[in-house]
């Protein structure tokens, strides 16, 4: 995985954590709106733009401290296909104000199709966003994210993903 890309997700998520779960149990469990998601986007090898990504993902409705698990999977024009499972942060209620920040890390299985070989079935897969959550609980994020096998094989170029989420919430 991209190691800022984890940092930023870990360093905030879990400054988060300290100052807002802590006093109680930072790991305590809360429920949380379930939200459905999906994604368009543009994907990148090498700085080359090479595919476009569909992906359909899902917020479990719980938190445990700031984190909510999530479930995606997304498939490429070239046939790759990504299926993986971890944790999100949101900035949510931070704020008084609807715009927000995320991120999420999440291992997850790959298969290059016919699309791009970036070394190994197991890929981790990092994001950042920035989003908007209208008054009618739907949400809109503009995000960046990478996905690599973190070195386990001796290939792993690495692919970027440029994307634009719609969420729902499933209540």
């Amino acid at each position: 995985m991209e190691g800022w890309l984890a940092g930023i997700v870990a360093i905030i998520g879990g400054t988060d954590m300290y100052l807002n779960d802590c006093q109680v149990e930072c790991f305590a469990y809360s429920d949380a709106p379930g939200r459905f998601h999906f994604q368009l986007g543009a994907t990148e090898h090498n700085h080359n733009w090479i595919s476009q990504e569909i992906l359909l993902g899902y917020d479990l409705p719980r938190k445990y401290g700031p984190f909510q698990p999530i479930v995606s999977a997304s498939l490429t024009g070239t046939g790759d296909a990504w299926v993986g499972a971890g944790l999100k942060w949101t900035s949510e209620h931070r704020f008084d104000f609807p715009i927000y920040f995320e991120g999420y890390a999440m291992p997850g299985l790959y298969s290059a199709g016919e699309g791009t070989d970036i070394g190994g079935f197991i890929q981790f897969r990092g994001f950042i966003g920035l989003g908007y959550e209208f008054d009618n609980g739907i949400r809109a994020v503009v995000g960046y994210d990478h996905r690599s096998n973190a070195g386990i094989w001796e290939e792993n170029s690495g692919l970027e993903t440029l994307h634009l989420r719609i969420s729902v919430p499933m209540e």
